[in-house]
């Protein structure tokens, strides 16, 4: 069992910048791909990016590519994604999850093993 536990949302002005963290609990973090998804109000959940077991494999949704990036640092149990030039369609609960597939495949909802509880960023014109 994970538990996954994010933090770091908030509210910040398009072209601003944030930093998401998601901690997990448990000893065997860098078993699972890592990834986050988010939802927007009366939309499905989107891929967003994902980082393989050691950092060595990342995928991105191509609407972040080149703003957004998934570092992950095994000693701390912890993914990032720190989220550069922001736009006011990034506002969203963002998720973070976790799996056993490779990075590729975290893209789709059906490999996630584990959910963390959500953060919301809003994204301010």
């Amino acid at each position: 069992q994970v538990q996954l536990v994010e933090s770091g949302g908030g509210l910040v002005q398009a072209g601003g910048s944030l930093r998401l963290s998601c901690a997990a609990s448990g000893r065997t973090f860098s078993v699972y791909s890592m990834c986050w998804f988010r939802q927007a109000p009366a939309t499905e959940c989107e891929f967003v990016a994902a980082i393989s077991r050691y950092g060595s494999t990342t995928s991105y949704a191509d609407s972040v590519k080149g703003r957004f990036t998934i570092p992950r640092e095994n000693a701390k149990n912890t993914v990032y994604m720190q989220m550069n030039s922001l736009k006011t369609g990034d506002t969203a609960v963002y998720y973070c999850a976790a799996g056993t597939t490779g990075a590729q495949g975290m893209g789709a909802p059906s490999n996630v093993l584990y959910w963390g509880q959500g953060t919301q960023v809003t994204v301010s014109s």
